[in-house]
């Protein structure tokens, strides 16, 4: 029988992320050789436990038996969580938010598909810049927006010109991941404001405006001195959505939150849109435990131990095996190019040495691979020889 499921979404299952291909893959290779004997670096499901002052707090907001605790609320969010968000960017931005520019989200998924749907109309464009997170595709599908790519340069830094040249008038949003899945690749305060120059241009020509749109769930996990750039202060026309899947540990509690920049021309009309489609896109509002869990973690940052000791130790040894690779200034992701043009086909050798990772085709960059190193660092260091002996069979 033809037509069961509808053709949209047998088209998207047949093209479906690779990262959840591989995921599932790696699921079926560990059951049938042991957990122990695959190397998976697919998923970005940090192998750390939340923090100990998380998991405090947790635990006495689960025994707390104040009455009405886990009934609905406003569909942007409790306030006090709200309050508590908009006061930490206060402090790290120097911006006037108020808990009126904050709406508590279902992750940052979550929070991206509420920022689409409050501001774009079917036929509208969202320009990405590759690589790119490939739910992306999704997000603005279903909403009926149209996506345009915009090429970033060798060390996945943002291409100006390029970036200039794919807004058109169609263009609603552009919308950026900093740090960067899948490269780590942190955008610097300077490019920003010529960004945000750039838009200021195209939205005088096009008549209304275009927005900046910065996805950040991985602002916490930096490495060194890097600083993250505060989107607010490079374009007045900025949204952030971000989650605490990656810094507080937390994925599959999924809570976020979306930050309305207050120099905003009416940010309290799109917080009022954004609010709706909260509701309407079926949400209702995040998770009431783990909001107040948000408005008690707020400063709370990542233990970055073993994230670091994983980048310097992948870094070093693919790069002693002859690998070409850009080091990441956030996230836990490599990105580094395949020894062969066919990249799908590397991975496919890589996964015969139990070694799981995903094409770099997935992520508009073919030619390269992600490594996810949010695991232990075993995993890492008995990789290693057989990321090796591919290197050494690559270029026989």
């Amino acid at each position: 029988m033809k037509n069961i499921i509808s053709a949209k979404i047998e088209n998207f299952m047949e093209r479906s992320s690779w990262i959840r291909k591989m995921f599932e893959e790696g699921a079926r290779l560990k059951a049938e050789f042991g957990a122990e004997n695959i190397f998976d670096f697919t998923l970005g499901n940090p192998v750390s436990e939340p923090p100990a002052k998380v998991l405090g707090e947790l635990e006495k907001l689960a025994l707390d038996k104040t009455p009405g605790a886990h009934r609905y609320m406003q569909n942007a969010g409790f306030d006090e969580a709200r309050l508590a968000v908009a006061v930490s960017l206060r402090k790290r931005s120097g911006c006037e938010f108020t808990k009126d520019n904050i709406i508590m989200t279902a992750g940052a998924g979550g929070a991206l598909n509420v920022i689409i749907k409050a501001l774009v109309d079917s036929g509208d464009e969202i320009v990405i810049t590759a690589p790119y997170f490939p739910e992306y595709f999704f997000y603005a599908d279903n909403h009926q927006a149209g996506l345009k790519i915009a090429e970033t340069d060798e060390n996945f830094q943002l291409d100006l010109q390029k970036t200039e040249d794919a807004i058109g008038p169609k263009t609603r949003i552009l919308l950026l991941n900093s740090p960067n899945n899948p490269t780590g690749a942190v955008y610097s305060e300077s490019a920003l404001k010529e960004v945000g120059e750039i838009l200021e241009r195209a939205s005088e020509k096009n008549g209304r405006p275009v927005y900046l749109v910065m996805d950040e769930p991985y602002r916490k996990l930096v490495y060194g001195s890097v600083a993250v750039p505060d989107v607010s202060n490079c374009y007045r026309r900025s949204i952030v959505a971000t989650s605490h899947s990656k810094d507080l540990s937390l994925p599959g509690e999924r809570i976020g939150y979306i930050a309305i920049g207050p120099d905003n021309d009416d940010a309290t009309k799109i917080a009022d849109a954004m609010t709706l489609a909260n509701r309407i896109l079926g949400f209702v509002n995040a998770p009431a435990l783990f909001q107040r869990l948000a408005a008690k973690a707020q400063d709370v940052k990542p233990d970055m131990t073993v994230y670091t000791k994983n980048r310097d130790l992948l870094l070093t040894g693919l790069q002693s095996a002859g690998y070409d690779v850009v080091s990441p200034d956030g996230g836990f992701y490599l990105f580094p190019k395949s020894p062969v043009a066919d990249d799908v086909k590397f991975v496919d050798d890589l996964k015969k040495k139990k070694i799981l990772v995903v094409p770099g085709a997935g992520f508009g960059r073919s030619g390269h691979f992600r490594i996810s190193f949010c695991c232990d660092t075993a995993v890492c260091e008995k990789a290693l020889p057989r990321f090796a002996d591919a290197m050494r069979e690559a270029k026989v």
